[in-house]
């Protein structure tokens, strides 16, 4: 991968020149991982249009894994005791003779930022912006390949769940359980807290897992995801619980289901970002579920569970070849439950077999 980050930082190099700074400082852990190797760390790199130094804490964590926590083919410096490794690497800028910096504003503290400019005086500042972010929004095959493992690992994981029994268990305990067999089956961790609500707590987004008990007829709705290598997935999935459903379950999970595959069919490249959000919400529109204030159907994912496209209703720009995103409308009742379906795919062109859906796990509606 080293070569792959060298061609990151020269790309990021000649976005910076373009805007007339000379160099950058990037402070914001995804950002330097995605340039360097780098785990999340504390670390920051200096990236000038001669050279890049990157800046080490000096109390990193030990590595047991094998792999080296931090690029090997880069200059390094380890700030002394506990000394900001920003301030290094600013004071780095100066004696370099850089003229104009560009900082990631957006991560910098009010503090950080002003001891950039104590370090580094005669420095003119400037905001870098979201660069790093945009160059990440297109994936390489080998961070397709990495996502494509961590949805592997979440299947599996609930997948084994699903197989045991959910009755009588608390949302909490069901949602430890799926981050631990994450983990066992290869996980860094899991990319985000899982959530599993059941019964009137189903189908609602962003659901925090209560002592609710998992009882006959729940609906039961599962958002989980594993990050591998630093790269994260989401999947949700809805089932009932024990007897066949019920008439408005069948239903309503039938609707969800037709919006989720109409905003998958969206994703070709060239189409604007607010598409796949678009057609699914049409479809839930029809049928008489509105969602005020409106929130996005999907969102892009890598070194960040929630990163740019963000496919959300006025969102701009078009979608790109190899871009990750997430599809997953849904609609809660309130008092009763309700229906979240949600996959992580690829776009990709028609001609090379349309988007790839990573996450396989069955979207029929399962009688646990």
């Amino acid at each position: 991968m080293s070569d792959a980050h060298a061609a990151r930082r020269e790309r990021l190099g000649e976005y910076c020149s373009a805007g007339g700074a000379d160099a950058a400082l990037i402070t914001k852990p995804a950002n330097v991982r995605y340039l360097t190797g780098c785990a999340p760390c504390g670390a920051t790199l200096l990236l000038t249009r001669e050279r890049a130094l990157l800046v080490l804490p000096a109390d990193l964590p030990p590595d047991d894994t094998g792999e080296h926590p931090y690029a090997v083919d880069l200059p390094q410096l380890t700030a002394p005791g506990p000394v900001d490794t920003l301030e290094p690497a600013a004071e780095a800028a100066a004696s370099f003779g850089v003229s104009d910096l560009a900082v990631e504003e957006h991560d910098l503290t009010v503090g950080r930022l002003r001891r950039v400019q104590e370090l580094a005086p005669a420095v003119r500042l400037g905001d870098l912006g979201r660069a790093v972010e945009q160059l990440r929004v297109v994936k390489d095959e080998q961070e397709i390949a990495d996502l494509r493992i961590a949805a592997e690992i979440g299947d599996q994981a609930l997948s084994e769940l699903l197989e045991s029994i959910l009755v009588g268990r608390t949302e909490r305990h069901l949602a430890m359980e799926l981050e631990r067999r994450m983990i066992d089956h290869g996980a860094d961790r899991a990319g985000f807290p899982v959530s599993v609500g059941t019964g009137s707590h189903s189908g609602r987004p962003l659901h925090l897992p209560t002592d609710r008990r998992v009882e006959e007829g729940d609906f039961l709705t599962v958002s989980l995801g594993a990050q591998y290598r630093g790269y994260s997935v989401c999947s949700t999935r809805t089932f009932v619980i024990g007897a066949a459903p019920a008439p408005w379950q069948v239903e309503l999970h039938r609707l969800v289901f037709e919006a989720q595959r109409a905003g998958r069919e969206a994703l070709v490249p060239g189409t604007p970002a607010s598409a796949p959000d678009r057609a699914a919400r049409e479809l839930l529109r029809e049928a008489g579920h509105l969602e005020e204030p409106p929130r996005p159907f999907g969102h892009g994912v890598g070194l960040e569970v929630r990163e740019a496209p963000h496919l959300g209703p006025g969102e701009m720009g078009k979608l790109d070849n190899r871009v990750p995103v997430t599809v997953g409308p849904g609609v809660h009742l309130p008092g009763r439950g309700g229906v979240r379906i949600e996959d992580t795919l690829v776009v990709r062109p028609v001609e090379a077999g349309g988007p790839e859906l990573l996450t396989i796990t069955t979207k029929e509606l399962l009688a646990l």
